[in-house]
């Protein structure tokens, strides 16, 4: 993985000590709360409904075991004893005392860490696919690139107070499973005609309060040419983004009111005007970074059955729990933080811990953060399997339910979130209850249940088989449910059912939606593959025909 240089070491040193500053003069009353926002969302620190919540950068989901290690430490020394992954692969602590924060980026300096520009109106956490480097699908690992767009975009001048906040994925996977195409800017790699390798490049994805599937401005970029054309799209951005509404001013809402073709005109007018004097990429670059990610010492292994003559419950967590892996003898498991009853995505200080001790044992001391909320050791020999499992299951990390329906995406919701109109952990757990039973959830095949508590959209409810939002009405929480959302290759918004739901009725109507696809389905099919062929209507008509025998 990448390792500090001294620019580096030196940029994180002294925005740790400037910020220190910063939070002494507030805390004595020398900056009001006003001056004082900025300065705190730099630094990834947001004021939410009971406490300040600081979200830890995690560039493009890769941590070392140390890493993981000292985010438990902190979570055990400075929260309350466990953090939580969201879907842009980063980790939030909901309880720090803002007395303390400064200290806490004081330790993360200490294992090359830092919470800069998880916040504001600037490029946030550079993401990629967490299988990156080991996918059979894969193309080329994006996270070199990654890496180079991140020292790009850090503290750069002229792109710290963009209109609105900008998110960039990166992918080398036709899979796309870092949800590009909801990204303001998604990166597929491609090769072209030559087999040289290049970038598809697709501008204004967005979830939110006016969900967007991103375009496609450029078929083919050169790779010598990715910062400068990026470059021109944040300039065009900067230029032209509406600054005088908050909830107009992302990048998707530029694309639409110029429209693609003429946003994708004056990105190309910019970057051919700029281009001489814009960064460029040279290949011996390219080569310096990408030999921070040269692949682990992998043994020269076969392929081999691990699952002869074991536990059923072992078999079963091999099947959905663990990956395909490019080199022969390997495996990537997928480690579950959606146990039944637990918030998706918490992870305890003692989790951490044991599974970067783990992940030091099985794979290299390296550990993945997937946008599903999920971790991922990507690296474990076969002969490993059995004892891994084992292991996580002490730890409650083998759920075996990955792609599962109570493989859940969720917010924090009202629970911690200021700006949220319902909860999400209970309705998650009320759902994990009702759908208790594997060998049925096996049964149903890949089911995506994504949930938010408001129209801000942080756990992707649009681009779920389920989507739930939860909306306040009177003052109580309700849940608006849609269907037919998706990622990974298949991009697609959900659509509405009908009326809101109140929240006791939310898996009673996911049940009603689930009898739906048991009767219908055909062979093979899935939850999501049974909706586009039979459509809507089917699952209303059972869902209001319930709610209407009950009233």
């Amino acid at each position: 993985m990448y390792r500090y240089d001294d620019i580096d070491e030196t940029l994180v040193a002294e925005r740790v000590t400037e910020f220190r500053e910063q939070t002494r003069r507030f805390l004595a009353g020398e900056l009001s709360e006003e001056e004082f926002r900025p300065l705190r969302l730099r630094n990834g620190l947001y004021i939410q409904r009971h406490a300040p919540m600081l979200r830890i950068a995690i560039p493009y989901g890769l941590l070392s075991a140390a890493q993981l290690r000292k985010l438990g430490d902190i979570a055990h020394r400075y929260d309350r004893d466990y953090g939580h992954f969201t879907t842009r692969q980063n980790l939030q602590l909901n309880w720090p005392a803002l007395a303390s924060v400064p200290d806490i980026l004081a330790e993360l300096a200490t294992v090359q860490m830092h919470a800069i520009q998880t916040s504001g109106n600037c490029v946030r956490n550079v993401t990629a696919d967490h299988l990156a480097g080991v996918a059979p699908d894969e193309l080329d690992d994006p996270r070199p690139y990654c890496e180079i767009i991140r020292q790009w975009a850090s503290v750069h001048p002229e792109f710290t107070y963009l209109p609105r906040k900008f998110k960039i994925a990166v992918t080398g996977s036709p899979a796309d499973r870092a949800a590009s195409e909801v990204h303001d800017v998604g990166l597929h790699m491609r090769r072209n005609a030559l087999g040289e390798i290049g970038f598809e490049v697709l501008v204004g994805g967005g979830l939110g309060r006016a969900p967007v599937i991103g375009q496609v401005i450029r078929d083919f970029l050169p790779l010598a040419d990715l910062l400068s054309y990026l470059e021109a799209i944040l300039r065009v951005y900067n230029r032209y983004g509406r600054r005088d509404n908050i909830h107009k001013a992302r990048i998707k809402v530029l694309v639409k009111s110029l429209g693609v073709l003429q946003f994708r005109a004056e990105v190309e007018t910019e970057w051919q005007s700029s281009r001489a004097d814009a960064p460029h990429l040279p290949q011996a670059e390219v080569e310096r970074v990408r030999a921070c990610f040269r692949p682990p010492p992998y043994a020269c292994l076969a392929n081999i059955d691990v699952t002869a003559n074991r536990e059923p419950e072992f078999r079963a967590w091999y099947r959905y729990n663990t990956r395909p892996h490019r080199v022969p003898g390997y495996r990537a498991v997928v480690v579950s933080l959606k146990a039944h009853g637990r918030p998706p995505g918490d992870m305890t200080s003692a989790q951490m811990a044991a599974l970067a001790s783990l992940a030091e044992e099985v794979s290299f001391g390296l550990i993945r953060v997937a946008h599903d909320q999920n971790l991922v050791l990507a690296d474990v020999r076969q002969q490993d399997l059995y004892a891994t499992w084992l292991a996580l299951s002490r730890q409650d990390l083998a759920t075996a339910n990955i792609g599962m329906l109570t493989d859940i995406i969720a917010c924090p919701g009202l629970d911690f979130c200021g700006l949220a109109n319902a909860g999400t952990i209970s309705v998650a757990r009320d759902i994990q209850q009702r759908f208790d039973d594997l060998d049925y959830l096996y049964d149903l095949g890949e089911i995506e249940i994504k949930m938010s508590g408001c129209m801000n959209a942080c756990g992707h409810h649009h681009v779920g088989h389920i989507g739930i939002l939860g909306v306040e009405k009177h003052g109580e929480e309700w849940y608006q449910i849609t269907l037919g959302g998706s990622v990974n290759g298949f991009t697609a918004l959900g659509e509405v059912i009908g009326p809101s739901v109140r929240q006791h009725a939310v898996p009673e109507t996911i049940e009603r939606i689930i009898e739906v696809y048991r009767e219908r389905r055909a062979e093979g099919e899935r939850l999501i593959d049974t909706y586009r062929r039979i459509g809507m209507v089917p699952f209303k008509e059972r869902v209001y025909a319930s709610r209407a025998q009950a009233a």
